[in-house]
């Protein structure tokens, strides 16, 4: 949440700059990597629906091209300006570096509150917003590609394709110009959940680490770990539902209206019902209330997961917290200044820039699936289960054993689309987990995983950038 004294964009250098010292490379190079290459403020004209004309006030920044396409999503939000747009285009840089997604980093906004539009009008402003950037040759499959963020969803991207496709005719791989889309427009299967998923992967990953575990005083793995939920929003609803699933217990789950806890755990589910039909979390049977939405942020939880907004442990309250393991589920939820208490009291911050790459990793996975014009699966979902077949035939013949029929259901499933971009995933965020780590770990002078994730992505965009000998 930007205002005039708090700049996003300012600490995001600020962390950049404490991640730099630990690396190698020239200082006009680091300075390079920190600049957004391209800023595109616009405004345009949209009739609404009563006649008027409102003026629509919009970004797209492109952060970095030592990989191409760029990559980041569009938030529609009244609290859309330019430091914020150019701070989440610079972390979508560094999250695909991390995560190793070959894409430059880009983030699009429209500064408006979408509660407050009709759909016709949203469709308008979303489709002069599009051709706008096709304009500038600002989207394209292989010069930027939008996705969904805070405020925008499936609804918006099939119109972003539609709009492109109508101003590209014969575009082969028009469908690749923007992720996140329906599945009958060319989305894939697994988008929906995949931030969750990942923020889970990557939390699981860091709680099987008995050296980290350790320092925190924890036993290894999930399950039976306390965890807090601030946000029952997509990404929130998603982190609780894997953690639950997993055998951990969620106690607490938090939104603006305020928060819930029940010491024996909470079925996300059944919350997410109970707010639909009354319009709150508060009063959910088995629960008590808690007074301010915030204080679920300071209860004593083996993990917390703020999957809200930014900037809400700050210095002020990150004093109070006492969660052991922070796992950064939004984008920036925590403060330079936050960060430097809470690796203080020994508290491990799981950063958001590789932590919530979920959604990118899988949009990634969604382009390649655009530009190949084929469904996962599709391929090898038949050859892998006659072999599988042949093989448990073959075993049962030679043992003289039959297996069970559920047995039998999960040896011979052949892959579905959304089980390779769930094991795409797993892969992804388990690598990139332990390369933090080992960072982490060779350097004792690197106070913080967010620090060693820093130098991480410094290091392969410096790679890139260099490798490319770009410099004239």
């Amino acid at each position: 949440m930007s205002n005039s004294v708090y700049s996003f964009f300012h600490s995001v250098e600020q962390s950049f700059d404490k991640a730099a010292k630990f690396t190698k490379w020239d200082k006009g190079l680091l300075e390079q990597i920190k600049a957004c290459n391209s800023v595109y403020s616009m405004r345009f004209p949209v009739k609404m629906d009563d006649g008027r004309i409102e003026v629509i006030e919009a970004y797209r920044v492109q952060h970095s091209q030592h990989k191409s396409p760029c990559k980041g999503g569009i938030r529609f939000s009244d609290e859309v300006n330019q430091d914020e747009v150019m701070a989440l285009a610079s972390l979508m840089t560094y999250k695909c570096a991390i995560v190793n997604v070959p894409f430059g980093g880009g983030k699009g906004g429209i500064k408006i509150n979408p509660k407050k539009y009709s759909a016709y009008e949203l469709e308008k402003i979303t489709r002069r917003y599009t051709s706008e950037l096709v304009k500038k040759n600002f989207i394209g499959p292989g010069i930027d590609v939008p996705a969904p963020d805070y405020g925008t969803g499936e609804r918006e991207m099939a119109w972003i394709v539609d709009t492109y496709s109508s101003l590209k005719p014969g575009d082969i791989d028009a469908a690749g110009c923007v992720t996140g889309k329906p599945i009958s427009q060319g989305g894939v299967r697994g988008r929906k959940e995949a931030t969750g998923l990942g923020v889970f992967f990557g939390i699981r990953e860091v709680c099987n680490m008995p050296e980290i575990m350790a320092k925190v005083g924890l036993t290894t793995g999930v399950e039976n770990k306390t965890v807090v939920v601030q946000g029952l929003g997509n990404v929130g609803y998603h982190s609780a539902k894997f953690f639950r699933e997993a055998g951990a217990k969620v106690v607490a789950i938090a939104e603006f209206e305020g928060a819930v806890y029940n010491k024996d755990g909470i079925n996300e589910e059944e919350l997410f019902a109970h707010r639909k039909a009354t319009g709150s979390i508060l009063n959910f049977p088995g629960c008590t209330n808690l007074a301010k939405n915030t204080d679920a942020l300071e209860l004593a939880c083996d993990i917390l997961i703020p999957a809200a907004l930014e900037n809400v442990i700050n210095h002020e309250n990150a004093g109070r917290v006492q969660a052991k393991i922070i796992g950064e589920a939004a984008n920036g939820p925590l403060t330079p200044e936050a960060d430097e208490i809470l690796a203080a009291k020994g508290i491990v911050v799981v950063p958001d820039m590789y932590l919530n790459a979920g959604g990118v990793t899988v949009s990634y996975f969604e382009w390649l699936k655009n530009l190949s014009h084929v469904r996962y699966g599709r391929m090898e979902k038949r050859f892998t289960e006659n072999m599988n077949t042949h093989i448990v035939s073959q075993i049962e013949e030679v043992s003289g054993k039959k297996i069970s029929d559920a047995e039998r259901k999960i040896i011979l499933h052949g892959p579905e689309e959304v089980d390779l971009v769930h094991s795409g995933l797993e892969e992804t965020m388990i690598a990139a987990t332990r390369e933090i780590m080992d960072i982490w770990k060779n350097n004792a002078d690197i106070p913080d995983m967010r620090t060693a994730a820093y130098v991480n992505a410094i290091n392969k965009v410096a790679t890139s950038y260099n490798e490319l000998g770009i410099f004239p």
